[in-house]
């Protein structure tokens, strides 16, 4: 078994932690309190990338920071995509008390108001007839769901997904996303998990340059009439990790396509939906409306762990089945404190600021790309941007990663996605003095490192 220290990183993911600029950074950053419980945390916890052995530790997080027990305040860009309402947002602590002192747990043989509630909140503000819920402790469960409702609906057990896409860790989960940190090395997978390259703007396998990109969704075509019996297409509606969006008219034609060969679209917006891209759900943006909709991450205020399945009313055909039967599925804690996220997100203007401060950065990253020749390109919708970064055109690997430890020695945190674009991803309760610090310290680390 190849030693954890010697193994090459996966590119999918940059900020993993075998990175040999963590071990520098952890000696000049991290004092012997802290080292003392990240040595027990290694101790106890299964190592795997991107998590154990850890960073740093954490003693309390606020709003858009989290405090380290050193006391330094670190803006959180991170967050793994939970906190679009801030961390330790007083509306939702104030609704999960008072439901953990009405009912802080419902067997799932039984309902509660607070669960009513919010399947009908969503289903008021999901896009088109997604009007059936189910809910998760988590969006790879919800995932689950939903690829097991699709084979029921449809008869058929294949699917289609996106090379380099992500839909959560599990087994069946990674048998249909396509990075390979996920799926190297574990051997056989999900069968009739089929792939297509994803449609990226402007860069796409097919070198298309039609606003629909005929050759990506030809190919779709093809695939589909040639497998015959693929029962949904499951995908970002964006890419999440890199910050890249599909052709403008790319969508449609795809629904189209999914629509005359029998095929249920599945979006997964487990990451981006609940506002921080400008619209409550990404699809919204791109005027097309899946058959299922997988939300996730900040739905429990990134407080408590809540996922759903939002669908079709005529999916509802799995009566005399189990799609989940989660122990937490109508948690009343979890709906309580998702209610209380959504009233935040629609009653204190956080997509109007999203739109507005999203707006801002990418001016301002637009300026510094001019001035910076590391930055090839700069994108992002609302308030999640992408900085990509490239030498002699080729993908600037080793610098992004040198940019990311600059930029926590300075108290930012953000993640990398592909190794080379920095994923800037504040809560949506952010302002614009507060932003403006976060690119002072990006610009700074690009052009000491370029």
């Amino acid at each position: 078994m190849p030693d954890e220290k010697t193994r090459t990183p996966e590119r999918s993911e940059g900020d993993v932690n075998l990175s040999p600029r963590r071990r520098q950074w952890s000696s000049e950053h991290i004092g012997p309190e802290t080292s003392k419980l990240l040595e027990q945390d290694a101790r106890y916890f299964l190592h795997q990338s991107l998590s154990t052995p850890c960073l740093n530790a954490v003693r309390a997080s606020k709003g858009i920071y989290l405090e380290d027990m050193q006391g330094r305040q670190i803006m959180d860009f991170h967050g793994n995509s939970v906190h679009q309402v801030g961390h330790g947002n007083a509306r939702v602590i104030e609704a999960i008390k008072e439901q953990l002192d009405e009912a802080p747990f419902c067997p799932r043989r039984y309902t509660n108001q607070v669960a009513v509630d919010l399947a009908r909140r969503l289903t008021e503000l999901a896009p088109g007839g997604l009007n059936k819920v189910l809910f998760t402790p988590g969006g790879t469960s919800a995932i689950g769901m939903a690829l097991k409702l699709a084979r029921y609906a449809t008869g058929r057990h294949k699917t289609i997904s996106m090379w380099d896409s992500f839909h959560g860790a599990s087994l069946d989960a990674i048998s249909i996303g396509g990075e390979a940190l996920f799926r190297k090395d574990v051997g056989p997978l999900l069968p009739g998990t089929e792939h297509i390259p994803a449609p990226t703007r402007g860069k796409c396998f097919f070198n298309c340059t039609d606003e629909e990109h005929t050759g990506c969704t030809d190919y779709l075509e093809y695939v589909l009439e040639v497998q015959g019996d693929v029962a949904a297409l499951i995908a970002e509606p964006m890419r999440w990790t890199t910050v890249e969006m599909p052709p403008p008219g790319y969508w449609s034609r795809v629904r189209e396509i999914c629509d005359r060969l029998g095929v249920l679209l599945i979006f997964d917006e487990i990451p981006s939906a609940l506002g921080r891209t400008g619209k409550m759900f990404v699809c919204e943006h791109f005027d097309v409306v899946p058959d299922m909709l997988v939300i996730g991450k900040g739905l429990g205020g990134g407080i408590f762990p809540m996922a759903a399945l939002i669908a079709r009313e005529e999916l509802d055909i799995a009566g005399d089945r189990a799609l989940g039967h989660y122990t937490h599925e109508k948690s009343s804690v979890g709906c309580a404190a998702a209610l209380a996220t959504l009233d935040c997100i629609l009653e204190e203007g956080l997509i109007e600021n999203s739109i507005a401060l999203g707006q801002h950065a990418l001016q301002r990253l637009s300026e510094m790309q001019s001035r910076l020749p590391l930055i090839s390109d700069v994108r992002g919708m609302g308030l999640h941007l992408g900085i990509e970064l490239r030498r002699d055109g080729e993908p600037a690997v080793d610098e992004a990663d040198a940019v990311l430890y600059h930029s926590l020695s300075h108290n930012l945190s953000y993640k990398i996605g592909a190794g080379n674009v920095l994923t800037l991803c504040p809560p949506m309760t952010i302002n614009r003095r507060e932003l403006d610090r976060a690119l002072d310290i990006v610009e700074l680390g690009i052009a000491t490192v370029g």
